[in-house]
């Protein structure tokens, strides 16, 4: 059964778009992950400060899978680290991880 996780970050405000260029730095760094089903970058369009990172896995053991894999670690050092730099700041100032199943929803029709 698909799970979703919820990555909800909290970054000062004006600092979301250095967030959402640290994740096109790294996109498609989780796609060939054994049961990784999409991901999504969220960004708020109201006053609040929170953006949410949500990931779709073919079940809990998949994710997990990926959380304990040499990739997480990988996918979450900046190209500098990668390279043998300094990390950068971090971007966001608070974080929680949020898990759900999928009870229901359409497809819709694409329009």
């Amino acid at each position: 059964m698909t799970v979703v996780k919820i990555n909800a970050i909290t970054v000062p405000a004006g600092s979301g778009d250095q967030l959402a260029r640290r994740f096109a730095a790294r996109a498609g760094a989780v796609d060939d992950q054994d049961g990784f089903e999409g991901f999504e970058l969220l960004k708020p369009t109201d006053e609040r400060t929170t953006w949410l990172v949500v990931t779709r896995w073919r079940d809990e053991d998949a994710f997990q899978a990926w959380l304990h894999s040499p990739a997480f670690a990988h996918g979450h050092r900046s190209a500098a680290e990668r390279s043998g730099g300094e990390a950068p700041h971090p971007v966001g100032i608070a974080s929680e991880l949020w898990s759900y199943e999928i009870a229901g929803g359409s497809a819709g029709q694409g329009r």
